[in-house]
């Protein structure tokens, strides 16, 4: 479970660089997918809720450390979305194309309402969401269709699935 967790962390980390240079320089109406929390989501489901909120969180610190988020942001949104998605492991098959969106879809959706929560409760240190705009939706958008080729890639990292005796 550990080097799984510590495989996770740091895929996480490196999507997050990645996102933050190559990614940010390409990008669409000033849109990033966030690749991090799709390989979190995938760990989570596939080896439980325990692996899920661990790596969310240690991830979540380090990616606090790369942005201008406020410290502990991302961890309390990662292990919260880690926790969540573990609770699904073995409820459905993991099929190639409708799991990965849906699970994406559902781990963005959790992360904008868990930021509009924090954004109501402390107030502009945390910027929100808005629904309305475009931004949201396309971030959406980006993370589903990035979710079955990143599930696919992810699938044959051997570290990121614990082995059962």
């Amino acid at each position: 479970m550990i080097k799984c967790i510590i495989w996770t962390v740091v895929l996480c980390v490196a999507a997050g660089i990645l996102q933050s240079t190559v990614i940010a320089d390409i990008m669409f109406l000033n849109v990033i997918p966030d690749l991090a929390l799709c390989i979190l989501v995938y760990s989570a489901y596939v080896n439980g809720t325990m692996t899920g909120q661990v790596s969310g969180f240690f991830s979540g610190l380090f990616l606090d450390f790369l942005s201008a988020a406020p410290l502990g942001l991302n961890c309390l949104i990662r292990t919260l979305i880690g926790a969540l998605t573990g609770i699904f492991k073995g409820s459905f098959f993991l099929d190639v194309f409708f799991i990965p969106v849906i699970l994406c879809g559902l781990a963005t959706f959790m992360k904008a309402i868990i930021i509009f929560i924090l954004h109501l409760i402390i107030g502009s240190a945390v910027p929100s969401y808005s629904f309305i705009s475009s931004v949201f939706w396309i971030e959406l958008g980006m993370n589903c269709l990035s979710a079955p080729l990143l599930f696919f890639i992810l699938k044959f990292i051997r570290p990121l699935s614990i082995k059962r005796s």
